[in-house]
């Protein structure tokens, strides 16, 4: 039974396409109209726009431990694409630079890959989220002004190569700390393999041990509300 005032947890599964807010709203939404009352939902860190999969969303009194989930370790299934790179590191913009890609083969992505196992300083994409004194990072950066991403400490735990069609793309499984763009990994690898490389696909599959095939989709939520007997 689902207590969604008193304090609910709830495990969605992101469609691509939408953004994080887009799910908050919709699971909002349904569930006040549903009870007809206001309710609080929040969730527990972004995932972009292109990417799906798993998202943590609190409602009512349990909002307050939001931080308690997004603190915790990221699991994702990442496609990268070699030889180009995008403004934004995905496939949010075209390529726009072109570099050549022939001479990556599975050794040298394994090694280059064994290099970022560690704590490493990013610099977070400009097309992001990340506040500038006090303002979102991709509003500055559309607005064609220059400006410096700080660096953050960010942890990778664990990385595997699960597939490849070398040398255009690979599938790579990475889990990561807090704060890790995987949009940023994109970027560096393709740097540290002297080419360039983006995000073609991101599927975030777990937060700490909680697992995407333990989530729900968003009509089977609203229709387990909508079935509620109140």
């Amino acid at each position: 039974m689902y207590d969604f005032f008193e304090g609910q947890m709830l495990l969605i599964n992101k469609p691509k396409e939408w953004t994080s807010f887009d799910v908050v709203n919709k699971v909002r939404n349904v569930i006040r109209r549903k009870y007809e009352k206001k309710l609080k939902v929040g969730h527990a860190g972004t995932l972009d726009p292109l990417a799906s999969g798993l998202l943590i969303l609190c409602t009512g009194k349990m909002t307050k431990k939001i931080a308690d989930f997004s603190g915790l370790d990221k699991e994702y299934i990442a496609e990268i694409t070699f030889g180009a790179t995008t403004p934004t590191y995905d496939l949010e913009a075209e390529p726009d630079t072109f570099f050549d890609k022939e001479h990556i083969t599975e050794d040298l992505l394994n090694y280059t890959l064994a290099k970022f196992i560690g704590k490493q300083n990013q610099s977070p994409p400009i097309f992001s989220a990340k506040k500038i004194n006090g303002q979102k990072a991709y509003e500055i950066a559309r607005k064609g002004k220059d400006f410096e991403m700080k660096k953050v400490e960010v942890e990778f735990k664990e990385i595997q190569l699960l597939e490849h069609n070398l040398p255009n793309n690979a599938t790579i499984r990475l889990k990561v700390s807090k704060g890790t763009y995987i949009r940023s990994f994109a970027f560096d690898l393709g740097q540290k393999l002297n080419s360039g490389a983006y995000l073609s696909d991101l599927i975030r599959t777990k937060i700490g041990d909680y697992n995407l095939n333990e989530a729900t989709e968003l009509n089977d939520f609203q229709e387990k509300v909508n079935n509620i007997i109140i």
